[in-house]
């Protein structure tokens, strides 16, 4: 039975990545590794140790820890390691850049060194469309352009993805590395744009928009996120690099204003906050390598938005205690004041 080693799996991504491996691979078993920072929930994977007990593990940890990694890869020999383990809000990232380099750099060094000395067969590097920079006009980012992050965040994942691109030119490492577009879902922790809207106007709160609100992302259900991080894993070709996104585009205006209607609420709501430094105004993907080897999301957004509000309707028990947490309410004050 192949073992699985997947880092950050209570985070968002990776709960839903462990459940589809687990569902869809009867002969593999997942070995969680996760170290349990704020956006890390063991309740997202309930459903989970109670199906899956006898193929699913998890163990606390630090992927930045070189000897909790190392002992973990000799008792569990994972034949593959898909690394979802990542400090991934841009916002923290500008106040607080140390811990991302600390995960997102150091942690996938560690990562790919213990990979490097027990032979792992396949490491996937999750990456994101962030490392490009901005999408200026039309264009549509290539796996072989240009890296230009403008966040710390960016550059943390840009950093440990070359990492492990230089493993595989050097160590022969067998690396696959992916980079996403924004991803959205059920259980995504309530500091993401989505979330942020959707709950805050159940609560009767306003919402917050970073000026101008033309600002274009690329949105992908997690549900066909995990899906291109999986074919990738398994049909990508070693030491390449794979885009994915589902190529619908939308400004945030546009998608809180969608919500705005779906819970029957007015642009009064809206208030405009501090302007993100280095906010980039566009993102967008050229796909057409991962779909060669045939992946297509199947999730439209904004046919998927009436769910995603339905979720976090009937699932106050799940994110109200996260956003009634000392940290989230420090966040917000300190991140969502009005301008």
């Amino acid at each position: 039975m192949r073992t699985i080693l997947v880092t950050g799996g209570a985070g968002f991504i990776g709960s839903h990545f462990i459940r589809h491996l687990l569902k869809t691979y009867p002969d593999e078993r997942v070995v969680n590794l996760d170290k349990l920072t704020y956006a890390g929930n063991l309740e997202n994977l309930r459903d989970v140790e109670k199906r899956f007990s006898k193929r699913y593990r998890f163990v606390q940890g630090d992927i930045a820890d070189k000897k909790a990694v190392e002992k973990l890869f000799e008792k569990e020999k994972p034949v593959w390691v898909a690394n979802l383990a990542a400090e991934s809000h841009v916002d923290r990232s500008i106040h607080d850049p140390e811990a991302f380099i600390r995960t997102d750099v150091f942690g996938v060094f560690v990562l790919l060194e213990a990979a490097k000395k027990f032979g792992v067969e396949r490491f996937l590097q999750v990456s994101t469309d962030e490392v490009y920079g901005v999408a200026e006009g039309e264009r549509e980012f290539r796996e072989g352009d240009a890296l230009e992050p403008r966040s710390p965040y960016a550059a943390s994942k840009a950093g440990g993805e070359l990492l492990a691109r230089a493993y595989y030119e050097t160590y022969k490492v067998p690396v696959v590395i992916t980079r996403g577009s924004n991803a959205y879902g059920p259980n995504q922790y309530p500091e993401k744009f989505l979330p942020v809207v959707i709950t805050n106007l159940l609560e009767g709160e306003k919402i917050p928009l970073y000026p101008p609100g033309t600002q274009i992302r690329e949105w992908t259900h997690v549900f066909d996120h995990v899906s291109a991080l999986d074919m990738a894993m398994r049909l990508g070709t070693v030491g390449e690099i794979y885009n994915f996104g589902s190529g619908e585009r939308e400004q945030n205006i546009i998608l809180a204003r969608a919500l705005l209607a779906k819970l029957e609420k007015g642009e009064k709501e809206v208030y405009l906050i501090d302007a993100r430094p280095g906010h980039d105004a566009r993102y967008a993907l050229n796909c057409s390598k991962i779909r060669k080897l045939g992946w297509q999301p199947k999730k439209r957004l904004h046919d998927a938005l009436s769910e995603l509000v339905a979720w976090y309707r009937d699932n106050e028990a799940w994110w109200k205690p996260l956003k009634g947490e000392k940290g989230y309410k420090e966040y917000s004050e300190k991140h969502y004041a009005e301008h």
